[in-house]
This record gives structure tokens, sequence and C-alpha cells, in this order.
């Protein structure tokens, strides 16, 4: 399925519609409805109204409650698995201000418990040193600056007990050289630290290490419910369960390669002196 990104916040008014109208043609109230399909009737006037979406299986019961023929079932799913998705352009956030986009992501951490983090080109904001930082923000518009201050802010959050990390570094991610090889050593360095706390896991893939698939895209997945996934000119959020389940079936296939613990922390060792040298 291929769509234009101004679709995706259209296909979610479309969607609410099309619910409305198929629930009408049956000569259905919003109660019946929900009755047929176990869900309450404020969560059918939530959907058919557009307050809120419903995934890919809340569409699936909807649609074999009111025995929908195949060719609206088709687009309707079509138009479900668009509404579950965001796409973010980076320079909607850079006139939002990048500050703003800081403090959105401090939130998605705040509210997760489990994140899993994958990381096959560079290393991640709540991993870097501020030289890091600094250097990884030089072809961003805004005030640079406080935008070093707010992610150096965020790492906080590692060392909340309560919360768990995984972090699946490429050997490329580790050793690219955004800044010069000292100062990437110093950052090498804080990953061997981090690795260190009870609730981090740091993991590193070393090229030459087969593993199945490439590394296509960086991505997160926030326990359960939401994944992101980054390129060059900005992210896709992913809300359905589906997609969610994908992106940690290909994590877990990724993590299943990876050097943990002292194995990992020798070879970033070694990659740090390897810069120094």
């Amino acid at each position: 399925m291929t769509f234009e990104p101004e679709q995706l916040g259209q296909s979610r008014t479309d969607l609410a519609e099309k619910l409305r109208n198929l629930r009408k043609a049956a000569g259905l109230t919003g109660e019946r409805l929900g009755r047929r399909c176990n869900m309450s009737q404020s969560q059918i006037s939530k959907f058919e109204t557009g307050r809120k979406t419903p995934t890919l299986m809340d569409v699936e019961r909807i649609l074999r409650a009111l025995d929908a023929p195949p060719d609206v079932i088709t687009e309707i799913n079509s138009l479900a698995r668009i509404a579950n998705t965001e796409w973010q352009d980076k320079r909607s956030s850079w006139r939002r201000g990048v500050e703003k986009r800081q403090a959105e992501l401090a939130a998605l951490e705040s509210e997760a418990t489990e994140l899993r983090y994958f990381l096959p080109s560079m290393i991640t904001g709540l991993l870097a040193t501020p030289e890091y930082i600094r250097a990884s923000l030089s072809h961003t518009p805004g005030d640079s600056p406080k935008t070093v201050i707010r992610k150096l802010e965020r790492q906080a959050v590692l060392f909340n007990a309560a919360k768990h990390f995984t972090f699946l570094l490429t050997e490329q991610a580790a050793r690219w050289s955004i800044v010069p090889g000292p100062a990437l050593a110093v950052q090498i360095d804080r990953l061997v630290s981090l690795s260190h706390l009870p609730n981090v896991r740091i993991g590193v893939i070393p090229l030459g290490t087969p593993t199945g698939r490439g590394p296509m895209n960086t991505f997160t997945v926030y326990d359960n419910r939401l994944a992101t996934v980054e390129n060059f000119t900005g992210r896709m959020v992913f809300r359905d369960a589906r997609d969610i389940s994908e992106y940690l079936a290909v994590f877990t296939q990724f993590e299943q390669h990876a050097r943990f613990g002292d194995d990992a922390r020798n070879l970033l060792r070694h990659w740090a002196e390897s810069c120094r040298g």
C-alpha cells in the first residue's frame, strides 16, 4: 500500500465517516453495534466522530458485526492502516522548534517502561556526550545550545530504575566519525559506562556478523504501543498493533546477534582505543 503524507490526517476523518455511514446503512444504533462487537456505545461514538482512531483489530470487529462486503472491507482496512500511521517531516519539526520535539520525546520516554532502540548509523541522544550532540545538530536550524541542554536533561530518564532500556548499535553506529577521533573515544567510553546501569542493556553488532537482513532504519519501540521509524526527511509513527509487532520481531532478530555485557564492553573499549590511536 502506498500513500502520500498529506493523506494521513485526512484518512482519520474519512475512516470515521465511512464507519458511521456503514452503521447507519445497516440500520443499527451505536449501542446495538457496540453489543454486536463487544464495545461500548461511547467507544463506537468516538470512532465515528474521529475523537479516537480505531486499531485495525477494532475495525475488523466492527466490519464483521456489520457483515460488510469484501470490497468495503478492503477499502476500510486500507484507510484504517493509514489512519494508524503518522508522518512527521523534519521541516515541520524545525518550524515548530527543535525544543518542542525534545519535549515530545521526553513525554514518550516518561510514559513508557520498556524502551527499545535500534541504532544502525548513529548514537542516540540519550547515550550521547555533549560534544557528540553538538556535532549531530550541525545541520539542524534553531537554537543549538538550548537543544543540547534539553537532550542532556532527557538523559536523566536512564537512571529511573522503574524503566528498562535496550539499545542495539551496529559497529558503524558506534564508530561513525560524527566527531574527531579523541572525542569519539570519549563517546564510546560513555557507552561502556552506561552499560553498567542495571536497567540499561547496550548491545553491539560487529561488522561481519551474519544477521539475515539489512539494518534499514533507525527505530524505537515504546512498550508495545508505539513505534517510530526515522529517515533523512522525517519519521513515521506507527500505532497499530500489527506494525508494532513487526518492529518488535525485527528488533528481536537483531538482538539475537548482538553482544552484551563484558563481550560488548571489550569490543567498545577496543574501538575507543582505535580512535585514540
